[in-house]
């Protein structure tokens, strides 16, 4: 039994597509950083060894893109070094990056927010031999 069968009517929603949209925008504007685990294995899966690290690389900045809603991703040189210390072949399975959106200073800039990508620092044990 559906909803129209009960009462005959279907119910209203609530303010139009439109109205919705409005709302939802003004998030996408807030300065923010957050720490995400991109599994590169699953994003890497089938991709030639040759052609692996270059492939994360530009996999972290999709995920980016889509994470933080900004086409200008900045990956920074810490990130690009730990992804390719194992070689382009033997990318890392998983990595765990702190993405920052913050304003843009540029005068001349097309969005008016960038992303940053960098690695997450995490705390750090120090082992002594005696």
């Amino acid at each position: 039994m559906g909803w129209s069968s009960i009462c005959g009517e279907r119910p209203k929603t609530v303010g139009s597509p439109k109205e919705k949209k409005r709302g939802a925008g003004t998030r996408k504007d807030e300065v923010v950083t957050r720490e995400y685990t991109i599994n590169l294995h699953k994003r890497l899966h089938g991709c030639t060894f040759k052609k692996k690290a270059p492939n994360a690389i530009k996999e972290i900045r999709k995920f980016a893109q889509k994470a933080m809603g900004t086409t200008d991703v900045r990956i920074d040189v810490k990130l690009n070094k730990h992804i390719w210390s194992s070689g382009i072949r033997s990318v890392l399975r998983r990595v765990r990056v702190r993405i920052a959106r913050n304003r843009n200073d540029e005068e001349d800039a097309k969005e008016e927010l960038y992303s940053l990508v960098t690695v997450a620092v995490t705390s750090l044990v120090l082992i002594t031999y005696n």
